[in-house]
């Protein structure tokens, strides 16, 4: 059997060591137009920003060892261009050279490019993109030459951010213009709020729903004319599925250009699979073809597609998007679907919000960890969540992943038995505790309301809030009234049992305290989710917002 496989990294050179792993006397021939046919893509900011020293540490493997270990013939710089899947030829530019190589089975993996929109100015050699090792050197080079002062970061995604805060360690002054309401396109706004705040704690200067629209040597320009000073600019708006050299080939490939495959990785041609950044795959939460380009997906896709290539008949049963980023010291991670996307599916779903600390409290150095879980209303099934905080969030998103995967519902997340000591966590789990709310929710024990509904309570609803009177000082909701909750019971009296009431703590329990108190004294209540921490997140970030608008948060006009 003669397989050639286009492209390396985790697809292709996953595919090309589980193939000889299965069959020793396969042909295996890899084409990779780069240099590089293995390389850590996730830790190429850490190399700009001095975190990661070695040069040699980013390549995971060298086409020689690779070679050496698996008996491929690896071809490096060379680039197929086109495909015939009649004849089951490719045809391959090598420097001057073109020849074409035929195979048996052919395996796709080209990858993603980095999106290089048509803006006046771009072709600056200050401007870069991210996506291998010689854009990696590319940049380290030109700060190392070049000391730029600032540099404006176009896309706000997971290399955007992570960028921003590598070139920050550097002492470059850092913008971040994104085009969208928020940054990190994989959250939702009311988890956006943190790391909005979080960023501009960092010294980094943020634009929401700005694009740039044009460079020169002095900096960007954004949609509404103002110009952002930028020594460099780092474009990271996005990628697309990488196979121009597919179109006359006859296989069949999506609107963006992403190769369509079955869920054996099949694509429309006979004996020819694709996988990786370029293949669309099912996602497990909506059962909508998706593009996910993450390096976990890719990797498992190469030990499935090479199982399939000697006749096991292995299903990929889907991707669903978990994935986590360090920005300094804050940890943003998200798995399954987002609040944004089940509405725009239509979807029935309910949310909670909850606040824990990443270890008991009484234990020093615990950090908080904002948690959104989206559910199914009736079973409680887990669709999504989203979790951003400190230490911690990495082990529970990977809980919460397993739920996803697995189709476990909230009831379950309460029964995980989960790893418990003082230095690592509290006897009720964060995932615990997410689960023990929407058990509640789902029972009608604890009726909940959002920050986005504040502004729809009723105008003769009684707005309370059971924190203590030094935490009130400290701040409010406007139009609130403070009963502490341990008063609750004797000033209960002083509400009004007609009207509903709309509860706030600090982060929700005792909030919820005081839900059950009143509930089972005849009242009608409703608690706010997130608690006053959210709210005050949220108000933060929407001055902060408003601010660099030039707007005036009271009135809405222009300052």
């Amino acid at each position: 059997m003669k397989v050639l496989i286009v492209g390396g990294v985790a697809g292709g050179a996953g595919t090309a060591a589980r193939l000889r792993r299965n069959d020793e006397n396969a042909q295996i021939i890899m084409f990779e137009r780069g240099q590089y046919i293995s390389y850590a893509n996730c830790g190429l900011p850490y190399y700009v920003g001095g975190v990661i020293t070695d040069k040699g540490a980013l390549q995971l493997q060298t086409p020689e060892r690779f070679h050496q270990r698996f008996n491929v013939d690896v071809r490096t710089e060379s680039e197929v261009t086109a495909v015939d899947t009649v004849g089951k030829t490719v045809t391959v530019r090598h420097g001057e050279e073109t020849y074409k190589e035929s195979y048996d089975r052919l395996v796709l993996s080209p990858g993603a490019a980095p999106i290089r929109p048509a803006i006046p100015g771009i072709e600056e050699n200050k401007v870069f993109t991210l996506r291998n090792i010689p854009d990696t050197y590319r940049i380290y080079d030109h700060i190392k030459e070049t000391a730029p002062r600032s540099c404006a970061v176009i896309g706000a995604g997971f290399i955007g951010l992570e960028m921003a805060e590598n070139l920050a360690e550097r002492g470059v002054h850092v913008t971040v213009v994104e085009g969208a309401s928020h940054v990190m396109p994989p959250i939702d706004m009311d988890m956006a709020h943190q790391v909005h705040n979080y960023i501009r704690a960092q010294g980094i200067d943020l634009y929401l729903g700005q694009t740039c629209t044009a460079m020169d040597k002095d900096g960007v320009i954004l949609k509404d004319g103002r110009k952002i000073p930028a020594d460099m600019v780092i474009l990271s708006i996005g990628v697309r599925p990488d196979t121009g050299f597919l179109k006359d080939s006859g296989i069949e490939l999506g609107a963006r250009g992403e190769i369509l495959v079955n869920s054996y990785m099949e694509t429309s041609a006979p004996d020819v699979y694709a996988l990786g950044d370029a293949a669309s795959v099912r996602h497990i939460v909506s059962e909508k073809q998706v593009l996910i380009p993450l390096a976990s997906p890719a990797n498992k896709q190469g030990r499935i597609v090479g199982d399939n290539l000697c006749g096991r008949k292995t299903a990929y049963r889907g991707s669903q998007g978990t994935s986590i980023m360090k920005f300094f010291g804050l940890t943003v991670a998200v798995t399954g679907e987002k609040e944004e996307n089940l509405q725009a599916q239509g979807r029935a779903f309910c949310k909670v919000i909850t606040t824990s600390a990443s270890q008991a409290g009484y234990y020093p150095g615990g950090e908080m960890m904002t948690v959104k879980t989206l559910f199914e209303p009736d079973t409680g099934r887990i669709l999504g969540a989203q979790i951003v905080g400190g230490k911690g969030v990495d082990k529970r998103i990977d809980d919460m992943a397993n739920a996803v995967r697995f189709g476990l519902t909230g009831f379950d997340l309460q029964e995980m038995e989960l790893a418990y000591a003082p230095p690592f966590s509290s006897a009720k789990d964060p995932v615990n505790m997410a689960g023990y709310v929407i058990g509640n929710v789902i029972e009608s024990l604890m009726k909940p309301f959002y920050v986005e509904d504040l502004d729809q309570i009723p105008e003769d609803a009684v707005r309370l809030d059971v924190r203590t009177p030094e935490e009130c000082q400290r701040g409010m909701i406007p139009g609130f009234i403070n009963i502490p909750l341990d008063s609750l019971r004797e000033r209960m009296g002083e509400l009004d049992r007609e009207k509903d009431i709309y509860i706030t703590c600090q982060i929700g329990l005792r909030g919820y305290l005081a839900q059950r108190i009143l509930d089972q004294a005849g009242f009608k209540t409703w608690n706010l989710s997130g608690g006053y921490r959210l709210y005050e997140m949220v108000k933060k970030d929407e001055a902060a917002m408003a601010a660099v608008a030039g707007m005036c948060t009271e009135c809405g006009k222009e300052l």
